[in-house]
C-alpha cells in the first residue's frame, strides 16, 4: 500500500551537515526524512523557491523531454530502503501505456515538484524507517531529545512547505 506524502521542508542535518528532505503524510502525521546530495537539494530548493534559471537544469530538461514526447508523470513512489539507501520509481504514461523508471528519490522528488504530480511512499518504507529510528532513538535518546526540544521553525530550514 502506498501513502501519499508532501514535501514538508528541506533542511540540513546538524550532525552530518547533509541536506534532508522531510516528507510528511498528506492525510496524517507521519514523516520520512530522506538524506540527499547537495546538488539534488539545490534542484529541489530551486523549484520550491520558484527560481527561474537562464537555461534548463537537468530536471527541467527531463520535464521538457516528457512534455515534448506527450508523456505524463502519474506519480513518484519511494518504494524501498536497503542498507540506508532509498529507492524510487517514476510512473510515466504515454499513449495509455504505464511504464516505471528506476530513480533516486531525490531526482524523483525534484521532477515531481516540477510536474506537480503526487508523491507516494510505500507503507513498508515508513514502517522500516520508523523501526530504524526507534532503534536509533534508544541508542541516542537523550541527545536526540535535547536536539528536538531545541528545534524551532528556523531550524527546519528556510524551505518549509
Amino acid at each position: 500500500m502506498e501513502v501519499e506524502m508532501k514535501i514538508r521542508s528541506l533542511m540540513m542535518d546538524p550532525i552530518t551537515n547533509m541536506p534532508i528532505v522531510i516528507l510528511k503524510e498528506a492525510a496524517g502525521s507521519g514523516i520520512l526524512p530522506i538524506w540527499v546530495g547537495a546538488y539534488e537539494a539545490n534542484a529541489i530548493a530551486l523549484e520550491i523557491e520558484k527560481v527561474v534559471t537562464p537555461r534548463p537544469m537537468t530536471h527541467d530538461l527531463l520535464k521538457n523531454v516528457l512534455v515534448g514526447l506527450d508523456t505524463s508523470v502519474r506519480k513518484v513512489v519511494v518504494t524501498c530502503i536497503k542498507e540506508d539507501t532509498f529507492y524510487a520509481l517514476i510512473w510515466l504514461e504515454r499513449n495509455g501505456t504505464l511504464v516505471s523508471i528506476d530513480s533516486r528519490p531525490s531526482d524523483a522528488l525534484a521532477l515531481a515538484l516540477r510536474i506537480d504530480c503526487p508523491i507516494f511512499v510505500d507503507d513498508e518504507v515508513l514502517r522500516s524507517s520508523k523501526s530504524h529510528a526507534d532503534v536509533q532513538d534508544k541508542i541516542n535518546n537523550q541527545e536526540l531529545k535535547r536536539w528536538l526540544e531545541n528545534l524551532n521553525d528556523e531550524d527546519l530550514g528556510r524551505y518549509k512547505m
